[in-house]
């Protein structure tokens, strides 16, 4: 019996598809194309475990086969799902197992189906490992160590028998009052592109797929509205909200979701120019377009018609729908010649490319022998990630790190000290009890012994309920410091209610119990009153005060009227969040943390993103313009000294622009420095379109002991100097641009460079200094050349 070409592993993969395509009926394509069952659906708990429904077995049979099915173990509040009826990693991998059988042997060609799970911090299932929210990723400015918690997590999805990853990367924080900033690794599009590449390299060292979220310019709604209109012109879009998506693309990202935005007046899952000129036809992106929840039935809203709605996804590019019907008329579609098969072919073969190259003819089930429960190292790699992203934002008086020999009592106050649910962030499955550390666990832990730590809420999440207040300002007044645990929570639960997308329904206020999240968008980005009053109350017993914030968005920091010693910053620091921002406290492991979103005064001086047009803006009249903490800001124990950037030529040609950029870094404090310098661009004259205050291009970890000194060194190329040109391609164009490079955004120095047309040949330059009035750092001594490394 000679055996089809489709199913031959020798052969190659664009003739298994041919083969296989030419095989099937136009209703075997449209099913290929569909991903509309939510997975829960597919099974339900049995006396001798879980068997699969009639009712994913009627989808099965309606199309011949299925495409792809979301999420057979999310669990959460908005599927339902818990411990007593969902999917644990052992029964995970056995009914993944199941799910693949049954379509294989019940279809005519047997084409295994795709399992795609939500990945967003970690797995979203029952026992997943739940690693810290993206910004809180963004803000280690640490790619490497990102890259290895992602392989982790993406190790246990795979053996629980999935193959594709959602995950949230392509968003940027341009109004941080959008309850999705959690899932957004900062407001720079560099920063941002950087972290995407390492979640790619991650997650296919570990044999998933990725698709990245959301595609493009979802980050830029008018008013920080989810899924509203953006006003971004071609060249913004360019310049800021595609630079991930590249990077992305270029790391071998398996598909990009289509964002719910519109951009140029049509959604993106519409939108021809996004999905086919520039992803496909500029970029030579190969991989799948999917359809983010119920966006293509959106559509309706145009066509009037389902079957026009699916006819202009699918023209547009899309290429696997997520919980439309409309994707299911597609036959229709083609029948009335509203689009041609050779489009649905077309979208088809990318499908079937994506089977074939993940291996599922083969093994379409989980990986044989792979663990179950996946790495151990999983949740000590999260905990790494929270430990490198605690971010010191304020420090006054040499409160920190806290000496626990000088400790007779601490308190530690606020709603977020003692909450699990409000430290791991939105898109996690329920947790363990006993699973996890609180703040204040950590810090009777690190404490140790000697310490007696008190605690009290002082207030609940939201609302202005100041009646606890008291008891926590006695607490404060009768200890030698207090830390107030201030913040937000995207805490779901049974009560919220959601959408048919699974965004929180937020109505005229916000779900209880949440301030942050899909769907729980804020006009006002201070803390809830009842928050405001308890830290006004505390910080008037004059107690030292050290304030955590453990958040999904950078809240508004107003000037205060009782001091507060220091300030921290935890993004949603995952399960063992707690213990990280305790070593931090006392001291155990260094503040290394910078800033990856510019902190507000108020949501009234909005935007505040560091990297604006160069308009030279004056400010307001009632209140600064400038942000409370810039971008890349982040203090330390110690006092660190930045030199001048030093660059090898002072003049280059738009072709051969290679030089080196050398900075000198001194630690003059009494512990070790653990410091990111920063690489800006800033265009001074030339260039086809406005600039940009400064853009961020590069970064430079260096571990410097007490004392030492260390060169961080950036070779500087034409990625490192290209810009947007007129064609919105990126090129080097001439002029001249000041290479700046600081501690953060807002404390850089400069060194000027020239950049000639090509063919021309500047003149032979020496290593230059910016400012050459100001001070010199001695040369390094010490440690030697810094290098991006992985210190977690």
């Amino acid at each position: 019996m000679t055996v089809p070409r489709y199913r031959d592993p020798a052969a190659p993969v664009s003739e298994r598809v041919r083969d296989l395509l030419g095989r099937m009926t136009l209703p075997e394509k449209v099913g290929q194309l569909n991903q509309r069952m939510y997975g829960w659906h597919a099974y339900e708990r049995a006396r001798d475990g879980h068997r699969l429904t009639d009712a994913f077995r009627e989808e099965v049979a309606a199309f011949d086969g299925m495409g792809a099915l979301y999420g057979l173990q999310r669990a959460d509040p908005w599927s339902g799902v818990g411990f007593a009826d969902g999917l644990d990693a052992r029964d995970g991998a056995r009914t993944a197992a199941a799910v693949q059988r049954h379509v294989v042997e019940h279809t005519r060609l047997g084409i295994p189906v795709l399992l795609v799970e939500e990945m967003p911090h970690g797995h979203q299932a029952l026992d997943g490992t739940v690693l810290p929210v993206n910004l809180a990723a963004g803000a280690t400015w640490d790619p490497e160590l990102y890259a290895d918690a992602v392989a982790a997590a993406a190790a246990e999805l795979r053996a629980r028998g999935a193959h594709i990853a959602l995950v949230s990367a392509l968003d940027l924080v341009r109004d941080p009052r959008w309850g999705r900033s959690e899932e957004c690794f900062g407001e720079d599009p560099y920063l941002a592109a950087r972290m995407t590449g390492a979640l790619v390299e991650g997650a296919r060292r570990a044999g998933v797929a990725v698709v990245l979220k959301h595609f493009a310019g979802q980050g830029a709604t008018v008013g920080g509205r989810n899924s509203a209109a953006t006003e971004l012109g071609r060249r913004e879009l360019h310049e800021v909200h595609l630079a991930a998506a590249r990077a992305g693309v270029a790391a071998g990202a398996a598909g990009v979701m289509a964002a719910y935005n519109e951009f140029d007046g049509l959604p993106c899952v519409a939108n021809r120019y996004l999905l086919t000129e520039v992803l496909r036809e500029e970029w030579g992106f190969d991989g799948l377009v999917m359809a983010d929840g119920t966006a293509v039935d959106r559509l309706l809203r145009l066509t009037g018609d389902p079957v026009r709605a699916a006819a202009l996804a699918l023209d547009a590019g899309c290429d696997l729908s997520l919980w439309d019907d409309s994707f299911t008329r597609l036959g229709e579609a083609v029948a009335r010649g509203l689009v041609s098969e050779g489009a649905l072919d077309a979208a088809v073969a990318r499908v079937l490319t994506l089977k074939f190259r993940l291996g599922l003819f083969e093994q379409p089930g989980p990986p044989a022998g792979a663990a179950a429960t996946g790495p151990a190292d999983a949740a000590e790699l999260g905990e790494r990630v929270a430990r490198a992203s605690v971010t010191l934002l304020a420090h006054e008086g040499g409160v920190l790190p806290l000496a626990r020999a000088a400790l007779r009592r601490i308190a530690v106050l606020g709603p977020n000290a003692d909450s699990l649910p409000h430290q791991i962030g939105d898109y996690t499955a329920p947790q363990r009890p006993g699973d996890g550390v609180t703040v204040l666990e950590g810090i009777r832990a690190a404490a140790g012994h000697g310490v007696d730590v008190v605690t009290a809420p002082g207030c609940a999440l939201v609302g202005d309920d100041v009646s606890q207040v008291p008891s926590a300002v006695a607490s404060a007044a009768a200890s030698d410091v207090a830390v107030l645990v201030l913040g937000g929570s995207s805490a779901r639960c049974a009560d919220t209610a959601f959408e048919a997308n699974g965004a929180a329904v937020t109505g005229s206020g916000a779900p209880t119990g949440m301030t942050c999240g899909e769907g729980v968008d804020l006009a006002d980005l201070l803390l809830p009153a009842g928050q405001r009053a308890l830290l006004a109350a505390v910080s008037a017993t004059g107690t030292p005060v050290v304030v955590v914030l453990v958040q999904g968005r950078p809240h508004a920091l107003p000037e205060l009227d009782a001091p507060v010693h220091a300030v921290l910053s935890a993004w949603y620091p995952g399960p063992r969040g707690g213990r990280a921002v305790a070593e931090v406290l006392f001291g155990d492991a260094e503040p290394r943390g910078r800033l990856p979103v510019s902190v507000p005064r108020s949501a009234a001086q909005l935007p505040v993103y560091y990297n604006g047009k160069d308009h030279r803006y004056r400010g307001y009249v009632d209140q600064s313009a400038g942000p409370r903490h810039a971008f890349g800001h982040g203090l330390s124990y110690t006092t660190v000294v930045h030199g001048a950037p030093r660059l090898s030529r002072a003049r280059v040609t738009a072709d051969a622009p290679d030089l080196t950029c050398r900075v000198a870094v001194r630690n003059t404090g009494a512990r070790p420095a653990e410091e990111t310098v920063q690489l800006y661009v800033r265009r001074v004259s030339g260039g086809t379109s406005w600039p940009r205050v400064r853009e961020l291009r590069g970064f430079v970890r260096l571990r410097i002991a007490p004392g030492a000194a260390a060169d961080a060194v950036f070779e500087v190329d034409a990625a490192t100097l290209a810009s947007v040109g007129r064609d919105l391609r990126l090129a080097v164009e001439p002029g001249v641009v000041e290479l700046e490079t600081g501690p953060a955004s807002d404390r850089t120095r400069a060194a000027r460079l020239e950049i000639s047309a090509p063919g021309r040949n500047p003149e032979p330059g020496r290593e230059e200094d910016a400012e050459p009035d100001s001070e010199r750092v001695p040369e390094p001594t010490g440690t030697g050349v810094g290098t991006e490394q992985n210190l977690g």
